[in-house]
């Protein structure tokens, strides 16, 4: 399937949704000496999560699917509230190897099926790249699906749902993901995908621990069309304060479409969180969050600033429910919250398969 007869657009995060995709964790992946932790983590997003609506989550093999329904049964989670899928798989971060969804102008989605190579080489992707297509071989979608051979993380883009992407140079231009796309080439296939026509590039900004290459969903995030939330580095002397002051800089001179300068919400920089291993620096941020059907999960560290980072976004977010989600686990794989999942949009998810 191809997008050159039909004009799509991306849609935003808050968009209604059919579900919410995770992958769980392989007992001898890179999550194996933190495997109960991470668990716990994934538990307190699909109990969160299913108050709301669906979750479809891939499973390494048939005993962890037995033992998640199992799980989530006790819980007292309706079993059409869960999809369990079995797939082979790398690593959990579903946000950059999930499907990116898009709608022609009849609102019909379209899973667009982008190359993912583990942040450019990085890490081991094989299994990741192919899962959406796994998945669809397993019923899981009830729309089409468009490989696409550019290679392009959900992590590195953030849309206002009318016409505007918001992305970093860092991430999108960077030689290890489409070495022979220049800037322009970029912004065309950005146009062609998304049916965007303005892209805003962030120059600056970055987290230490971070193996994205600046995903902007760990640094600013659109909370509506004219609302954009931000890491702001408060401490002069801390090594990333250049870098996002410099980042805050231009998010204050980006302008809406009707020329207005966008709404920032500063979300607050939390104490530096350390590996306890052999102490490097964790990318721990409050933009990592995740907007669902009528409510926000977000990340928390035990920090003092949680509770600054969750009255910030409930400026941002009036009418839903505000609902912290404990990462330190996470950030120990050097990702979060949303680097964790994929938001469905309406018409993507198919009917509960049954569950053996």
């Amino acid at each position: 399937m191809t997008l050159a007869n039909k004009t799509y657009r991306l849609l935003p995060e808050w968009s209604p949704q059919d579900g919410l995709q995770l992958t769980w964790p392989r007992p001898d992946g890179d999550w194996a000496q933190l495997l109960s932790r991470i668990e716990a983590t994934l538990e307190r997003i699909v109990i969160a999560t299913t108050r709301y609506q669906r979750v479809l989550i891939s499973v390494p093999d048939d005993t962890t699917q037995r033992r998640l329904a199992e799980t989530f049964e006790a819980y007292g989670i309706a079993q059409q509230q869960l999809m369990l899928i079995v797939a082979p798989t790398d690593d959990t971060w579903a946000r950059d190897h999930g499907p990116i969804t898009v709608v022609d102008e009849a609102q019909q989605p379209l899973m667009l099926d982008y190359t993912f190579t583990g942040w450019g080489g990085k890490f081991p992707a094989e299994h990741d790249n192919r899962l959406t297509q796994w998945l669809d071989d397993a019923g899981a979608w009830t729309c089409p699906i468009a490989p696409r051979s550019m290679v392009l993380e959900g992590g590195a883009i953030e849309t206002d749902g009318e016409g505007t992407l918001l992305t970093t140079e860092a991430c999108l231009l960077n030689p290890n993901r489409n070495p022979s796309l220049s800037r322009t080439d970029v912004e065309a296939q950005l146009a062609e995908d998304f049916g965007v026509d303005r892209v805003l590039w962030l120059a600056n900004g970055h987290l230490e621990g971070d193996d994205t290459d600046s995903h902007v969903d760990t640094l600013a995030r659109f909370c509506n069309p004219s609302t954009i939330a931000y890491v702001r580095c408060d401490d002069s002397t801390d090594p990333h304060y250049p870098a996002l002051n410099a980042m805050e800089q231009e998010l204050m001179a980006f302008r809406q479409r009707n020329g207005e300068p966008y709404q920032l919400i500063a979300l607050p920089w939390p104490q530096a969180c350390l590996d306890p291993e052999d102490g490097h620096r964790l990318p721990a941020t409050y933009a990592n969050f995740l907007i669902i059907n009528n409510a926000v999960l977000v990340p928390t560290y035990g920090d003092p600033a949680d509770l600054v980072a969750l009255q910030a976004l409930s400026i941002a977010f009036p009418e839903h429910t505000l609902i912290p989600i404990e990462c330190n686990s996470v950030i120990r794989q050097h990702g979060s919250l949303h680097c964790l999942t994929m938001q469905l949009p309406k018409g993507t998810l198919a009917p509960a398969l049954s569950q053996s």
